[in-house]
């Protein structure tokens, strides 16, 4: 892949990225205080952050700097909470563009379009439907739940990391919810980082992966949907190939935090090193997101509650507990095309813990 020179570094400490979908951040983004008169409360040491008082429809015609103040804390905190949401997804798909705008993504990128997604859906193409119904009958992510594997944990995964320009933010509001099970719980990939040995790190600097979900080709087959292969947000995703190589080891350009960005969804192969090699690094990075609980948050929905949160450094994994249904509408932006920048810290280099 091409290197990409950001002004906070030069060209020889960059590691993947593209010119057409660059960021536009020259540094990380700092936190000014437009926020703090709002309730707040960090639901874990690590991640999670939940906000009371706050209404997603407001913040859309609020000042530019609380707009990027919130992204600043959606990509340090991982993921946001918002409970009892008055938010149409017109208003969803206004307010992701400010939040991706303000954090810095490229010119090129706007909202992404899942492949899946049915042309002249009434709610746009740029909503995805989640729903508990259609996966059943499509397969989604709980392909792996079925004949090949009985652990939830399989389900692990950041959102569309098979694109070439994978997503920066995603919004997600639950309005129709089980009376009991479906909770979400997202991981910290800068604490997953941080938990590696120094000898680890660096080779895994060095190293990028490959990332799949050509199953979506036979999903689309089983929900009689032909695969959206038109411009899905960036240029730089379209057609059916549904694959895409990224650094293993990623800068967030919001935080100038490393984050470990492979996922157990999409991800199926680290490059440059033997089969065998490959599948037992990631079976280790998998085993450190899904084993270590005090590096997770888990959100347990009432109906209307909002999540959004940072899919450069987090990772997400549903609850399939519940028989009736479950639903929501989602909206992801596009950032930029995934890099390393070597000069980048971890986390708790950054935080002095």
């Amino acid at each position: 892949m091409p290197a990409v020179i950001h002004e906070a570094g030069t060209s020889a400490n960059i590691v993947g990225g593209n010119d057409i979908a660059r960021t536009r951040r020259a540094s990380p983004l700092k936190y000014s205080g437009t926020l703090d008169k709002y309730s707040w409360n960090d639901l874990t040491p690590v991640i999670g952050r939940e906000f009371e008082g706050v209404q997603i429809k407001d913040l859309i015609a609020a000042e530019d700097q609380v707009i990027q103040d919130l992204a600043v804390t959606i990509s340090e905190r991982g993921v946001v909470f918002l409970r009892d949401q008055d938010v149409t997804p017109i208003q969803m798909k206004h307010f992701m563009l400010r939040l991706t705008e303000h954090a810095g993504c490229p010119e090129s990128s706007g909202l992404h379009v899942h492949p899946l997604t049915e042309e002249g859906s009434e709610l746009g193409d740029q909503i995805s439907v989640i729903s508990s119904e259609k996966q059943k009958k499509g397969g989604g992510l709980t392909h792996m739940l079925s004949d090949v594997s009985r652990f939830a944990s399989n389900a692990w995964h950041s959102d569309i990391t098979f694109e070439p320009v994978p997503s920066d933010y995603a919004m997600l509001k639950i309005h129709t919810l089980p009376a009991t099970g479906g909770d979400t719980l997202w991981a910290s990939g800068y604490e997953i980082y941080d938990r590696l040995s120094p000898a680890m790190q660096r080779m895994l600097e060095g190293l990028t992966a490959t990332h799949d979900a050509r199953f979506f080709l036979e999903e689309a087959k089983n929900l009689g949907n032909p695969l959206r292969e038109g411009k899905r947000g960036s240029p730089l995703n379209q057609g059916s190939e549904l694959t895409a190589v990224h650094p293993v080891i990623r800068t967030n350009p919001v935080t100038g935090w490393k984050s470990v960005y492979v996922n157990k969804g999409f991800t199926k192969r680290i490059n440059g090193v033997t089969k065998d090699e490959s599948d037992m690094l990631l079976s280790y990075l998998f085993n450190l997101v899904t084993q270590n609980h005090d590096a997770q948050v888990r959100f347990k929905w009432r109906k209307n509650d909002v999540a959004i949160w940072d899919n450069r450094s987090t990772w997400h994994c549903a609850t399939y507990d519940y028989e009736q249904a479950r639903a929501g509408d989602r909206v992801c932006s596009l950032g930029e095309a995934p890099y390393l920048d070597l000069g980048s810290r971890s986390r708790r280099e950054a935080l002095g813990l």
